[in-house]
């Protein structure tokens, strides 16, 4: 099996209050976006890494992503204001065919494992994300007072990456940029057109880094990588 990558990194992750992209932020030695390119680097089903950034940030992100050992045709994008504009911009210089992935940029610890499970089910289904079970209990609140405690058995935490026919996605963009549609994310497009997408059950370990404590947690997970 083969696939392209998408990766938008062009959005500057207030929560990290770093005062800089987050993506330039280094998880010892390198820039978490180094980290998270890798993973597809060497991959060996990877055709193709599309990565978004913004214009203020593309010469520098195309340095960084240079020094990465690779045969793999690697290009760097114009984003746009909002994520999903910057994934349709990378999405648009890809053909309509094959599957490609759609993957958080500040999410480095993806296991080749899990991109191939998944490349597979959107081979098979058309569509798929990695998620999670949910851990927590959850709670409905209005006005900082619990409505409802929800089923947590038929919850899932929806993680990056997820898997898409091209042609498939591609449309659901332009529909959604046509008519003015933001999805909480790129499954959310294609379910907002009333197309199906299928889990695939991932890692906990798999985190996106968003806020100042997710370093912390970044930093255990490259320990545990290291004894394992």
């Amino acid at each position: 099996m083969h696939y392209h990558v998408v990766i938008p990194a062009a959005g500057q992750g207030k929560r990290m209050k770093a005062g800089m992209n987050k993506q330039f932020i280094h998880l010892r030695d390198e820039p978490i976006i180094v980290h998270t390119v890798r993973a597809f680097t060497n991959d060996p089903w990877c055709d193709r890494i599309i990565v978004v950034a913004s214009e203020n940030e593309r010469e520098e992100m195309f340095r960084l992503l240079s020094t990465l050992s690779s045969k793999k045709d690697i290009e760097v994008v114009l984003g746009g204001q909002e994520r999903q504009q910057s994934v349709k911009y990378g999405l648009d210089v890809l053909e309509n065919s094959g599957i490609v992935l759609i993957h958080d940029g500040a999410r480095p610890f993806i296991d080749q494992e899990y991109i191939h499970r998944l490349v597979l089910k959107a081979n098979e289904a058309g569509a798929a994300t990695i998620a999670v079970p949910m851990k927590d209990t959850v709670k409905r609140v209005y006005d900082m007072s619990v409505v409802e405690t929800v089923d947590r058995s038929k919850l899932w935490a929806i993680q990056t990456p997820q898997a898409f026919q091209t042609a498939r996605i591609k449309t659901a963009h332009k529909k959604a940029d046509d008519a003015g549609k933001l999805g909480t994310d790129d499954a959310s497009l294609l379910e907002w057109m009333g197309d199906s997408v299928s889990i695939v059950e991932g890692d906990y370990m798999n985190i996106k880094i968003t806020t100042p404590e997710d370093l912390v947690f970044a930093e255990a997970i490259l320990n545990h990588k290291e004894r394992v």
